[in-house]
C-alpha cells in the first residue's frame, strides 16, 4: 500500500492537470503584464518556472489602459494561486475596475526521495537517498531540493522507499552528548586559549551549546563538527 501522503500528492496533481486541462488561457493587453509580474516575483524559486494565466470565472478582463497586478495578503506563489489585477480607469469612458485571475505556476527542478525504508532514528548517508525531477509545487512542502540538506542528517520518523523526503522528517545529528567532556577554545589575533567543560545538553554541528567548566563557570558556544566548543570572541 502506497503511503497516504504520496496518494494526496498524486490526487492533487491529477485533480490540478484536469483543472488546467478545462479552463481557458487568459487573452488580451493584461495577460503580459501579468505573466511578467509574476517571472519576477518567482526569480528566487528553485528551479525552472513555468506559468499559465486563466480566464477568470467571471469572464475576460475589460479594457484597460494600464493594468496593475498585485497579490493578496499571504499569497504564495507556488502551484493554484490568484493574482489581483485593477484598473483606476479614466472616468465613464472606461470605469475602474478590479479582478483576480486564476493562474498555475509549476516549478520544476530536482528533489529527492529515500532510496531505500529508511527507519526512525538511523543516518542518512549520500547511498540512501535517490535523484528526481519533478513539479516541486505538486509534491509537499519543504521536500529536500539539495544532498546537502539529507547526508548526515537522522530520520525522526520512518521513511518508506521512493518517499520525497522532507526537512520535517530529518533531524541534525548529535556531535556532543549531554555529560559529555568537551574541548571548548577561544580563538583571539594571534592566541588560542583551550580547557575542558561538561556538555549541558545535546547539540547537532553548528548549535549553541552551554558546556560547565571544572570551575563551575558556566559558557556558550558552538557545537563543531570534531565534538569540540568554539566560543564566542
Amino acid at each position: 500500500m502506497q503511503p497516504m501522503h504520496l496518494i494526496a500528492a498524486v490526487v492533487l496533481s491529477l485533480a490540478g492537470q484536469a483543472a488546467l486541462a478545462t479552463a481557458v488561457e487568459l487573452s488580451g493587453s493584461a495577460r503580459p503584464v501579468i505573466e511578467q509580474f509574476l517571472l519576477e516575483q518567482t526569480k528566487g524559486l528553485p528551479g525552472k518556472v513555468s506559468i499559465r494565466i486563466d480566464t477568470p470565472m467571471s469572464g475576460a478582463l475589460p479594457a484597460c489602459d494600464a493594468p496593475e497586478v498585485f497579490l493578496p495578503s499571504g499569497a504564495r506563489l507556488w502551484g493554484r494561486v490568484s493574482v489581483g489585477v485593477r484598473c483606476s480607469g479614466d472616468g465613464a469612458a472606461m470605469p475602474a475596475w478590479s479582478r483576480y485571475v486564476p493562474a498555475y505556476i509549476a516549478v520544476t527542478g530536482n528533489y529527492y526521495v529515500a532510496g531505500r525504508t529508511i527507519n526512525a532514528g538511523e543516518r542518512l548517508s549520500m547511498a540512501d537517498i535517490q535523484l528526481r525531477q519533478g513539479d516541486l509545487s505538486a509534491l509537499p512542502r519543504n521536500v529536500i531540493t539539495s544532498p546537502q540538506q539529507a547526508g548526515g542528517m537522522i530520520a525522526s520518523n520512518r521513511i518508506a522507499s521512493g518517499a520525497p523526503l522532507r526537512t520535517e522528517l530529518l533531524k541534525v545529528a548529535n556531535v556532543i552528548q549531554q555529560g559529555q567532556n568537551v574541548k571548548v577554545q577561544s580563538q583571539g589575533s594571534g592566541f588560542v586559549v583551550s580547557t575542558e567543560a561538561r556538555a549541558m545538553t545535546n547539540a547537532g554541528a553548528g548549535a549553541t551549546i552551554q558546556v560547565k567548566t571544572q570551575a563551575g563557570q558556566m559558557l556558550s558556544g558552538t557545537a563543531l563538527a570534531d565534538g569540540s566548543v568554539a566560543l564566542p570572541n
